[in-house]
């Protein structure tokens, strides 16, 4: 496994992070709370911003459990360790998770939003990639979870639209029985690597593989405001013949059929529990890092639900959780300054690497590259 320096502290970690925040996508104004003094049951929990216009958590969490129901989406198992995050909320509380389309990009979420619209089965949170969050604000409640105060601001929506939540370093991944390690890009075009070589979905729509074009770009020579480098890479790899345009997940990679896997760490590293040859490198150089951000579905069915999922997601309890799966909290500062954070998990999750070295997009980045590859994508792999 390449790695670097290791990260000095917690709070370096967190000062990296809020390097790839998102910028703001709307006009800051304080998000209404409410009085707190009416009970659970004279609220309309669609238009509620906190646990203070229920009333206080006690009363959103008595409003959740008379909904009952719960629907996520594009929340694999082994994803970010969304398994025994989803199992910990049904049993803290009494809400079954509909879990649906695990393996759906950002963009089908939202896709899903406006097909199921006004159904019971519509999705109440999203869970996204950089990209298709700052595109898809129309559709977002907005809401302060109580642990706001400590999630900084640079990676949330002034109002609460969309937050940070949990963060990867792009990485590869590779079956070490067959393959030799990769330890520089170019590596990858050589013949021990043909016909191997995947990406985790379509950048143009998927926030994994968006990042993995985005990682690419950054080590052969270009930058987060610059995918030309990485979309003339994936070319080369296609003319090679070691691009493999097959969609990886754990059952393709424990029977060989996705030998290398561009993809994040977390799921890479996930990925050696059904494959022990499974290993996971970060190359030398620039290191793409990005958040997943939570929202809450306007038209959520379970708008009580949606709500308390959220305080749950960003509690110390859940937080410490992804730390667990080799994901970087973004509350990892109030983590450690409650004791909860332990400095081998964080080094783990951010595969040693210096922060000096991260690279994410900025909200103009993002737009500039999903443009390109709108242009050139689909012709560059064809």
């Amino acid at each position: 496994m390449t790695s670097r320096a290791l990260l000095r502290s917690a709070t370096l970690v967190t000062t990296a992070l809020l390097i790839s925040g998102l910028a703001a996508c709307s006009t800051s104004r304080a998000a209404d709370t409410g009085s707190g003094d009416a009970g659970a049951a004279a609220v309309d929990a669609a238009t509620a911003t906190s646990a203070a216009d229920f009333g206080g958590l006690d009363a959103l969490v008595a409003a959740a459990e008379e909904e009952g129901q719960l629907n996520v989406i594009a929340l694999p198992e082994t994803w970010a360790n969304y398994g025994e995050i989803i199992a910990g909320f049904e049993e803290k509380y009494d809400i079954t998770v509909n879990s649906a389309s695990p393996d759906a990009s950002s963009a089908e979420e939202i896709q899903a939003a406006d097909n199921l619209k006004g159904q019971d089965t519509a999705p109440d949170v999203f869970d996204l990639g950089a990209a298709v969050a700052l595109e898809s604000t129309d559709y977002f409640a907005p809401y302060q979870v109580e642990t706001w105060d400590s999630i900084p601001a640079e990676n949330k929506d002034p109002e609460g639209l969309w937050v940070n939540n949990y963060s990867g370093i792009m990485s590869i991944g590779y079956d070490a029985d067959k393959l030799p390690e990769p330890k520089a890009l170019t590596d990858l075009l050589g013949t021990d690597y043909s016909g191997a070589v995947a990406l985790n979905g379509d950048p143009t729509q998927a926030g994994a593989a968006f990042a993995a074009v985005g990682s690419i770009a950054a080590l052969n020579g270009g930058g987060v405001d610059d995918f030309g480098p990485g979309i003339d890479f994936m070319a080369e790899l296609r003319t090679a013949g070691n691009f493999l345009s097959l969609d990886p997940t754990p059952a393709t990679i424990a029977s060989g059929e996705t030998p290398v896997v561009f993809d994040w760490s977390f799921n890479n590293v996930a990925a050696a529990a059904d494959k022990p040859s499974w290993t996971t490198t970060v190359l030398d150089g620039p290191t793409y890092v990005s958040f997943y951000n939570e929202a809450i579905n306007k038209d959520a069915p379970n708008p009580a639900a949606a709500r308390l999922w959220q305080e749950w997601i960003f509690s110390d309890e859940v937080q410490a959780m992804f730390l667990d799966a080799n994901a970087v909290p973004v509350r990892v500062d109030a983590l450690t300054e409650a004791g909860t954070a332990d400095a081998k998990l964080i080094e783990q999750a951010t595969f040693g690497t210096d922060s000096a070295d991260w690279v994410s997009p900025t909200q103009d980045e993002t737009d500039a590259a999903n443009a390109l590859l709108a242009e050139r994508w689909a012709t560059a792999v064809k």
